[in-house]
């Protein structure tokens, strides 16, 4: 005992050793297990607030019905030699694989917004106080959120085939398309991570991601050819990320595999998570 009627370091450490021997001691979580462990809690928040489910259901709905008859006729008559009905059915075929990756890319971003709000309430101090694989906390909430990915995949094909898209891929085709989608949404996902950790507030994450996304999804090809546009939107629009992915997800969809396009698709994947996986890692780790 000490003067002031505490218990030495030392008394305590044997006491310890006394009341959990080493083979008691539970096995410390791996990698794996530590952030299927976290993407559970990120499904166990959607199952207490079922409104977060909002953005992967009504918007996809919205988005696809709205951008088909919207553009359909415009757009739709180039690709049909000015049919009306030929027209909308050609542009149903080039679009829903666009809105595809544009609804899945653009729900990513709600990662980020989510991760800021946790931390804003103090939940991942307690984490990072946890004897567990420190970017499990990441990883998690990014592997959690792939269950939100495919439901609103799942709704904008589901609403496609309603409304007459028919994949010359087939269910094979598609399939891998999805694959594909979902593994570049989990590395894109890792920018709004960063972009949730530097800014203050919810409000300040989703007003940067939205500066960074609008330009992305609409200079793109996703719903019309480059070719019809002006020089220097053309040029953003050909080297833009998600027209390489749209253009990688058509062609698996019609059928068509294209190995240079899958392989650019993943090397974008892999910068991403190279560039901003340790950036999201360092700031996390300083984050006050």
């Amino acid at each position: 005992m000490s003067t002031n009627g505490t218990t030495t370091a030392t008394e305590a450490d044997r006491i310890r050793r006394i009341l959990v021997s080493p083979q008691d001691r539970p096995a410390r979580a791996g990698a794996l297990s530590a952030s299927l462990t976290y993407g559970w809690r990120a499904l166990l928040k959607i199952k207490h607030v079922p409104e977060q489910l909002f953005d992967v259901t009504i918007f996809p709905i919205m988005m696809t019905v709205m951008m088909t008859y919207v553009f359909g006729g415009a757009i739709g008559e180039g690709l049909a030699g000015g049919d009306s009905d030929a027209a909308l059915d050609a542009y149903i075929q080039f679009l829903i694989p666009g809105v595809f990756v544009q609804t899945l890319v653009m729900i990513t971003m709600y990662t980020g917004l989510t991760l800021n709000r946790d931390i804003s309430k103090g939940v991942f101090d307690r984490f990072r106080s946890l004897p567990t694989w420190r970017p499990a906390q990441l990883v998690g909430a990014l592997l959690g959120d792939q269950v939100r990915y495919t439901i609103a995949g799942v709704i904008i094909l589901a609403v496609g085939f309603v409304m007459g898209f028919r994949p010359e891929g087939g269910l094979g085709g598609v399939l891998t398309a999805f694959v594909l989608l979902l593994v570049f949404s989990f590395c894109l996902s890792w920018v709004w991570t960063t972009v949730a950790l530097l800014m203050r507030t919810e409000q300040a994450a989703m007003g940067v991601s939205m500066f960074i996304m609008m330009p992305l999804t609409f200079v793109s090809n996703i719903f019309a050819d480059p070719a019809t546009m002006p020089g220097p939107v053309q040029a953003f629009a050909e080297v833009n990320p998600v027209s390489t992915v749209v253009a990688a997800i058509r062609d698996l969809m019609d059928g068509t595999v294209d190995p240079a396009g899958i392989t650019s698709v993943l090397i974008y994947c892999a910068v991403l998570v190279a560039v901003f996986g340790p950036i999201s890692m360092f700031i996390y780790n300083r984050k006050s």
